[in-house]
């Protein structure tokens, strides 16, 4: 929900100043795209529910196969032009694992859920990441522009957006408590 708010404000700015006016569509967006945050509860809440509860049910079950199955496509990127981003796919869905685990092994959930915000940003980039993966190796050599944006809208996210998850990742591993230390009366 916070994604598609940030793309549709990025949409406006492209127009510049003109943007925010009722003759481009993405004004609109925008306003519409503003409650889904909302209605869908905050980040933060999002957040704790993923690394509190969810990546931890089942003794870790849905982490795990999630990881086996981003790992089975990049298994199928091998030999392919998109092998070096599957190998970096590879390493951060092997990164949130050893990240999941050290931070459940410090013992203190509190501690553990400080930073659940940056879990949910760190994981949900390493999932989209596997998401335009998947993408172009579906297109395969298929020809036109449609083909051809997947392709470098995969490079640019591979590029731009998957190694931001490496800072978020040392971030949690390095079990940071400056969110717990941060007193009421400060604010």
């Amino acid at each position: 929900s916070q994604w598609g708010l940030v793309a549709n404000d990025l949409a406006i700015q492209v127009h510049g100043g003109y943007g925010y006016t009722r003759d481009f569509p993405v004004e609109q967006f925008y306003r519409d795209n503003r409650l889904n945050p909302i209605h869908e509860g905050t980040v933060g809440i999002q957040g704790l529910d993923l690394l509190g509860r969810k990546v931890v049910a089942g003794g870790g079950e849905g982490l795990r196969v999630l990881a086996e199955t981003i790992t089975a496509t990049t298994a199928r990127a091998a030999g392919t032009e998109w092998a070096g981003f599957a190998a970096e796919v590879d390493a951060a869905v092997a990164r949130v694992g050893e990240v999941t685990a050290a931070l459940w092994a410090s013992g203190d959930p509190d501690v553990t859920l400080a930073n659940a915000t940056v879990y949910l940003e760190a994981v949900g980039h390493v999932v989209v990441a596997w998401l335009w993966l998947e993408q172009v190796l579906a297109a395969g050599d298929a020809t036109g522009d449609f083909y051809a944006g997947k392709r470098a809208a995969a490079r640019y996210f591979q590029r731009y957006e998957l190694p931001r998850t490496g800072p978020q990742l040392d971030l949690l591993a390095s079990l940071d408590r400056t969110t717990l230390e941060a007193q009421p009366g400060w604010f």
